[in-house]
């Protein structure tokens, strides 16, 4: 079984066959999926947010089977994602996708589950903490972009969960939760 950093890769990966989009309905839909399903399992295991279809990507490529994906089946990948809910096109040309593998919602969960877990029903936190402090190490929010934190904070803010206080740089954006 190949390794890519340390993640294990479908057995497809090295069937070159699936590295050009199937002519067949069937049989490229099942392909979409299995590359659809590929994306979002090494994305999470990674922390990889954005794919830029015109970068490199490590998925993209299979050097022992010299194979690559044509960007034609990756803008397709990338799109079957967009339409599930599971990515977005981040700007117009669909040059760069912002990769959800958890929903909105979901990492809304994720935002309360940390507060409650540390304490913070009532509390105050800075966004640099929920990024990058010491209470969301080993914890899925410690890294996460700072596009879908801050979609998930306005989620839970609609829902008076929370409330956002600007500050005069990115670096002092505070949230009080109100669980």
């Amino acid at each position: 079984m190949q390794k890519l950093k340390g993640f294990k890769l479908p057995h497809f990966f090295n069937y070159p066959p699936y590295f050009t989009l199937q002519p067949v309905r069937d049989t490229r839909e099942k392909q979409i999926q299995l590359w659809k399903e590929l994306i979002l399992d090494y994305c999470k295991t990674q922390k990889i947010f954005v794919i830029g279809l015109e970068k490199e990507f490590p998925l993209f490529t299979n050097h022992a089977i010299e194979r690559s994906l044509t960007h034609e089946a990756r803008a397709a990948f990338l799109s079957s994602l967009v339409s599930e809910g599971r990515a977005e096109w981040m700007d117009k040309g669909h040059r760069k996708c912002l990769i959800l593998w958890h929903r909105i919602q979901d990492w809304a969960d994720i935002l309360i589950q940390f507060a409650k877990d540390n304490g913070l029903e009532d509390g105050v936190v800075t966004i640099e903490e929920i990024r990058s402090g010491t209470e969301s190490q080993g914890t899925e929010l410690h890294g996460i972009d700072r596009t879908i934190l801050n979609r998930a904070l306005k989620l839970l803010e609609q829902k008076g969960k929370l409330v956002v206080f600007k500050g005069t740089s990115t670096d002092d954006e505070g949230v009080k939760f109100s669980l």
